[in-house]
């Protein structure tokens, strides 16, 4: 970021119900003013919040406009607003993001690329490549949706076409299993997306991550606002909630000059080929 000032990102998680459209967006109004009166300039929400996260019903309802509700939402409160709904042609629907201004014009649209279970498989199609970053505020920002953090590609890609900040609404199921038998290193939480997964994307590319969850039955909440050393500054709970986390002027590029990653692959890429 080559803009000499702090950037106040905030992450939003609660329980949606389906198909209640009116009462979700009377929640993430609730939550938004509430991020504003802390500060924030911009706030992530869940995934498929507004309808609910049920993606055989969610594509039944007008995602155009749910999108304009939720950009009044950003206009009546002044901040950027990210979050996700159905983007429906004819012939198909996409999960997507969609980053709105705080003049409630949106900004960009990112499919998401990679689909969860088979319910989502079924009933969405996927997105044929990730989104470029969206310049608002002097900063570029990375649009994903939830299963697209889990794979490296995507963090990686936003990065290298130059995002700051990656913002990811998403919907992670609560889970736990593991190896009969055998004590916890062989068991798996999907807790660990959060606590693990998140951080380390943040780390291996030098980025701020916002990643936006459900909390309620079936879904892990923790909510989390993670720094590109690698660690999260805001972990939230599994009740509703919003964190709210500064990224002050250098911040970035000091973590990037720490951990090279991103310049080291960009000089392995230029390096002339080993003589034969």
């Amino acid at each position: 970021m080559s803009d000499p000032r702090s950037r106040f990102v905030a992450v939003a998680q609660a329980e949606a119900v389906v198909d209640d459209i009116d009462r979700n967006l009377a929640t993430i109004s609730r939550l938004v003013q509430e991020a504003a009166e802390q500060g924030a300039d911009i706030v992530v929400t869940p995934e498929l919040f507004a309808t609910g996260y049920a993606p055989d019903r969610a594509w039944r309802h007008d995602g155009a406009a749910v999108r304009e509700a939720l950009a009044g939402i950003a206009r009546r409160h002044g901040v950027a607003l990210v979050a996700s709904t159905v983007d429906s042609t004819t012939r198909e629907h996409r999960i997507s993001a969609s980053f709105f201004s705080p003049d409630g014009q949106e900004l960009g649209r990112a499919p998401k690329r990679h689909l969860f279970g088979p319910v989502e498989q079924r009933w969405m199609s996927p997105g044929h490549h990730y989104a470029d970053p969206i310049s608002w505020d002097g900063a570029l920002w990375g649009l994903g949706i939830c299963y697209d953090l889990e794979y490296p590609e995507f963090a990686r890609a936003a990065a290298l076409a130059g995002a700051d900040i990656l913002l990811v609404p998403t919907a992670v199921p609560l889970v736990e299993d593991g190896a009969p038998g055998l004590d916890d290193p062989w068991h798996y939480s999907s807790t660990q997306t959060s606590t693990l997964q998140v951080p380390a994307r943040a780390l291996e590319n030098g980025v701020v991550i916002a990643y936006a969850n459900h909390c309620g039955p079936g879904f892990t909440g923790r909510s989390c606002l993670a720094t590109p050393f690698g660690r999260n500054a805001v972990l939230l709970g599994d009740a509703e909630g919003i964190g709210v986390l500064e990224v002050p002027p250098g911040a970035i590029e000091r973590a990037r000059r720490v951990n090279s990653y991103l310049a080291d692959l960009g000089a392995l890429d230029k390096a002339e080929p080993a003589p034969a």
